[in-house]
C-alpha cells in the first residue's frame, strides 16, 4: 500500500514477514513479503494471533491498524505455492495454517478495540479474512477485493462463505461462483467494507490514527465512493442467482435477455470454466452458512477444506494458475452434471478428532 512508515518502535515477529510497532496509541501490523503481495503464511498468521492477544489487553493501545508494504496491496491470501507442495508430499502444514488463520479471523472479528483494515490495492482470499472481519475497513479506488477460490478447484472460506452469504440479493453468490475481481465501491455494496479513503490519503489516515480515535480519524478522511458496478447488476443477478442447482443457475445466465453479450453471459463463461465441484460446493456453502455464527462457518469451511486437500481440482487448480501456469486446468469431474449432490454432501461431513472447534477449548486458547 501506499502509506509510508514513520518515526515509531518497529520489533519484527519470529518471521520478518510481517511487522508490528507501537505508534503513540496505535498498533501497526505491516505484512511485509511485497514481492508476494504479502501473501499469508503460517508463520505470519501465528506471530499475528500472538501480537493481537497480548494488545487486546494492553491499556497503552487503544486501536490497530493493519496495512501491507509495497504498492501492490494488503494481502493476495494465503500462500498457495507452499499449500501445493504440502499437498504434493501429503503433509498436514495446510491444514495447521489454517487452524490458526481461522482463529486469527474469529479473533479480528471479535476484537475489543478498533480494528481498523487499510484494504488498498489487492485484497483477495486470506486477505479478506484479516480486514473484513475487522471493525473499521477502508477501501481505496484502487481496491480489487475478491474470492477467487473456484479459479483454483477451492472454495471461499476464512469466512467468506459468511460474509457474502450476507451480501444484498444473490450478489455474494456471483461474487462466489464467479470468482471476480472486485472495486473498493463492489466492497462496500457487498457489506465487506466500511469507508471510501483515496490511497494518497493513507499516509496522513495512518498518522491522524496514533492521536486520535479511529472514528474521528477514518471520519476525516472518508469520501464519496464512485459507484459500484456490482450494484448496477443486481437486476440480473437477483434473477438469476437464486436456489441450489448451479445448473439452473448456468441456464437461467444463459438465457437472460435472449443470451445477449455482456454481463450474464460472461458470468456463465467465468462459471463454467471453474472446478465443477468447487462451483457446486462453494454453493451449498453460501446457502449452508445463512444463519451461521462466524465460528460455526469457519468450522464448516475447515471441513470442506481438508476434503479439497484430499481431492484432485484444488492441487490441479494453482498447478494450471500458479505452478506451471498454462492456465488449463483438467478438472475431476469434468462437468457440472457429473458431480452429484451426494458428492457434494460429502463435503461437509464431521471431521471427528480432526474438527476444528473455536466455540471451546481452542477459543479459549487465542
Amino acid at each position: 500500500m501506499s502509506a509510508e512508515p514513520t518515526a515509531g518502535t518497529n520489533t519484527a515477529s519470529p518471521t520478518d514477514d510481517v511487522l508490528f510497532e507501537r505508534r503513540g496509541h496505535l498498533g501497526v501490523i505491516t505484512l511485509n513479503r511485497p514481492k508476494a503481495v504479502n501473501a499469508l503464511t503460517a508463520g505470519m498468521a501465528a506471530a499475528m494471533l500472538e501480537r493481537l492477544a497480548d494488545w487486546a489487553d494492553d491499556d497503552g493501545v487503544a486501536t490497530v491498524l493493519v496495512r501491507g508494504s509495497g504498492e501492490r496491496g494488503l494481502c493476495a491470501g494465503g500462500d498457495i505455492v507452499a499449500i501445493y507442495e504440502d499437498m504434493l508430499t501429503g503433509g498436514d502444514s495446510t491444514a495447521d495454517f489454517w487452524r490458526t488463520e481461522y482463529q486469527l479471523n474469529a479473533l479480528i472479528a471479535g476484537y475489543p478495540k478498533p480494528y481498523v483494515a487499510f484494504m488498498d490495492g489487492l485484497v483477495l482470499g486470506g486477505g479478506v479474512g484479516i480486514s473484513a472481519h475487522g471493525s473499521v475497513r477502508v477501501v481505496t479506488e484502487r481496491t480489487r477485493t475478491g474470492m477467487p477460490e473456484t479459479t483454483i478447484g477451492f472454495v471461499p472460506d476464512v469466512g467468506g462463505t459468511l460474509l457474502l452469504s450476507r451480501s444484498p440479493g444473490e450478489a455474494g453468490t456471483h461474487a462466489a461462483l464467479t470468482g471476480a475481481h472486485l472495486s473498493g465501491a463492489d466492497a462496500l455494496f457487498l457489506g465487506l467494507a466500511d469507508h471510501f479513503v483515496a490511497s494518497e490519503s493513507l499516509p496522513a489516515l495512518a498518522a491522524a490514527l496514533e492521536t486520535e480515535t479511529a472514528e474521528a480519524a477514518v471520519g476525516r478522511f472518508t469520501g464519496k465512493p464512485p459507484a459500484s458496478a456490482l450494484a448496477g447488476q443486481r437486476h440480473w443477478i437477483d434473477a438469476c442467482y437464486p436456489g441450489d442447482d448451479a445448473e439452473e443457475i448456468l441456464r437461467r445466465l444463459r438465457a437472460f435477455d435472449g443470451g445477449a453479450s455482456g454481463g450474464p453471459a460472461d458470468a456463465a463463461d467465468a462459471i463454467e470454466s471453474k472446478s465443477p465441484t468447487a462451483v457446486k460446493v462453494a454453493l451449498e456453502s453460501l446457502r449452508r452458512a445463512k444463519g451461521l455464527t462466524l465460528e460455526q462457518a469457519l468450522e464448516q469451511e475447515y471441513r470442506v477444506g481438508l476434503r479439497f486437500l484430499a481431492g484432485p481440482d484444488f492441487r490441479e487448480g494453482i498447478r494450471a494458475q500458479v505452478v506451471d501456469k498454462d492456465r488449463n486446468p483438467q478438472w475431476k469431474p469434468a462437468s457440472l452434471h457429473e458431480v452429484s449432490a451426494a458428492d457434494v454432501g460429502m463435503f461437509f461431513e464431521p471431521l471427528g478428532e480432526r474438527e476444528l472447534n473455536l466455540q471451546s477449548k481452542e477459543a479459549d486458547n487465542v
